[in-house]
């Protein structure tokens, strides 16, 4: 059996924007990656919400990926593929994050991954929907944070050429609700996983 490993924030938790709950099992799109690979592949969610990929999250250790991800990489064994989809909530205004600081801290998590994943497919963020400015996450993200998502893709594509990993353009597959303009709804979570399955599928 292949294991996969999604590790990533709030959407790959599974989280509704409508109502703030979690998505059932049968929504999810790393369920929907299972489901679509089939039994002879293992698909471990370890979403977190409000997780970052590149700086440290005040709210702590395991929402903090430069802090967590290393100790959890290196108690991970016997997996076969790694999924890394993080950034998005480092656009958060209070952070004020460079395209610098986000190419060394992938770089780093990309590093630390290829230690143990056979192989690694990185997602770049979310471009944010202009809804956003509006929505219930207003009063973490701004105009510069909507300017900064639609750039950070290319710093992804710029890893992907050097560490030769999987490159998955989430943005190309769907767009994040119109109601918070940052979290997916039921249709795009289904897109997300059968988009992701045939990846894998002629990639891996």
């Amino acid at each position: 059996m292949k294991k996969i490993i999604c590790y990533g924030d709030s959407n790959t938790f599974g989280y509704n924007p409508l109502d703030g709950s979690r998505y059932d099992e049968n929504t999810r799109w790393t369920e929907v990656l299972q489901n679509n690979l089939g039994a002879e592949y293992e698909v471990i969610n370890e979403g977190m919400c409000d997780r970052t990929g590149f700086v440290n999250n005040p709210k702590g250790f395991l929402f903090s990926a430069p802090k967590h991800f290393p100790k959890f990489i290196s108690k991970e064994e016997n997996f076969d593929l790694l999924i890394l989809w993080l950034g998005t909530n480092d656009l958060q205004f209070q952070y004020d994050i460079s395209m610098g600081a986000v190419e060394r801290g992938l770089e780093n998590l990309v590093r630390l991954g290829n230690e143990k994943a056979k192989n690694i497919v990185i997602i770049p963020p979310v471009i944010l929907n202009e809804n956003i400015l509006k929505g219930p996450f207003n009063f973490q993200f701004n105009e510069t944070s909507v300017v900064k998502s639609r750039k950070i893709g290319r710093i992804f594509r710029q890893i992907d050429n050097i560490y030769q990993c999987g490159y998955f353009d989430i943005n190309k597959v769907t767009t994040p609700s119109d109601f918070d303009g940052l979290h997916y709804d039921a249709t795009s979570h289904k897109l997300i996983g059968e988009s992701l399955a045939e990846f894998i599928k002629q990639n891996f």
